[in-house]
């Protein structure tokens, strides 16, 4: 892996990533000639016992702004700069210029309010998969994936040394249906001040369940899966992808090594590989099943960042597409969202039988 890290203008970090070496005179482009000066901030939720962040600057962001305007694409005329410069690099990193986590050095304080209130520590960074904005994660080659991996890797790391942060977060959205903004193949990684709700409830699980058991239930439900072979989308030597059982969503799927690892930096060269070749295969799988590119939301879950040894840890993605059927969207309805408690009119044998009959061929 080959990188060169650069300022941009405005002040933030921009870091270029390439399978071959990368031009050293490159200049960090911004669209932005001065900093933001503008923070974010918390506030507790005393029902949830949770925070909230809040960074209402977020609604002068970028919004699917046409194809000539595209500000993940590669600069080509100096006087109207984008994000990233053109040149030789495959992957680019910045930080977002309306993060929601975050605060500027010398910013306002939190509010004083009728409930606890705290600065937003953390980051946000945009991660640009590939210059071609007509392109897609999964049409990426497995070498382009497996160095994707390598990133997000080094990137839980730098963010992870910094004390304020507590769990490093890579997701994408593609498509408008769940909210993406900017159509180029990006994703973004959350570096929070806390360990999320989400998160730290499958963590307190896991963590209970390898002192019960010796193993977590990641690597239990794995072993289920595979010796079931009903729900399994891709078997490989070390990685594997498949309907889980207990599925929340039509289509959805986990994807992760066989063994555990706590994270992405701890992933063997022959790890990261398959796990390449398991989340192509997804990928290429929901594209092959509706002949057009299918919306998700995919979350990358990992170990927190605290310097504690979490054996219980299993890496993995978890893939959540919006679609029911081939004409309905399936959004979160009063149970969901009230309750916490999914209800699913398909079943996950069936989803999974659909994916399974879409054909797949990798080098």
């Amino acid at each position: 892996m080959h990188r060169l890290l650069l300022t941009k203008p405005d002040g933030r970090n921009l870091t270029l990533y390439g399978r071959e070496p990368i031009d050293a005179a490159l200049q960090a482009p911004s669209p932005f000639p001065e900093p933001l000066n503008a923070s974010a901030h918390l506030r507790w939720h005393p029902l949830r016992g949770e925070w909230v962040t809040y960074a209402a600057f977020r609604q002068d962001r970028t919004f699917l702004p046409p194809p000539e305007y595209n500000p993940l694409a590669a600069t080509r005329d100096p006087a109207h700069p984008t994000e990233v410069p053109a040149g030789r690099w495959d992957i680019a990193v910045f930080d977002n210029r309306f993060p929601s986590l975050g605060r500027e050095q010398g910013g306002a304080p939190p509010p004083e309010l009728i409930v606890p209130t705290a600065a937003a520590d953390g980051h946000c960074e945009v991660v640009v998969f590939t210059q071609d904005p007509k392109s897609s994660l999964g049409a990426l080659p497995l070498d382009h994936i497996d160095l994707l991996l390598q990133v997000w890797g080094e990137r839980t790391e730098r963010l992870g040394e910094r004390e304020e942060i507590k769990y490093v977060l890579p997701f994408e959205n593609r498509g408008a249906e769940v909210g993406v903004t900017l159509h180029h193949p990006h994703g973004q990684i959350y570096a929070y001040p806390v360990v999320p709700p989400v998160p730290a409830r499958m963590q307190q699980v896991a963590q209970e369940h390898f002192v019960a058991h010796g193993r977590g239930p990641l690597q239990q439900l794995i072993a289920a899966e595979l010796k079931a072979n009903v729900r399994i989308l891709y078997a490989g030597p070390h990685a594997v992808a498949f309907v889980p059982v207990c599925a929340r969503y039509p289509y959805e799927v986990w994807v992760g090594p066989i063994e555990p690892v706590p994270g992405f930096a701890q992933l063997s060269p022959a790890q990261r590989a398959d796990l390449a070749r398991a989340l192509k295969t997804v990928l290429l799988k929901y594209d092959g099943l509706w002949q057009r590119p299918l919306p998700y939301l995919m979350a990358w879950y990992q170990a927190p960042t605290d310097g504690e040894s979490h054996p219980e840890a299993h890496l993995h993605a978890q893939l959540y597409p919006p679609y029911r059927t081939r004409d309905r969207l399936k959004y979160l309805a009063g149970t969901e969202i009230a309750a916490g408690f999914f209800a699913m009119d398909a079943l996950p044998e069936e989803k999974a039988r659909e994916l399974q009959q879409v054909e797949v061929n990798l080098p």
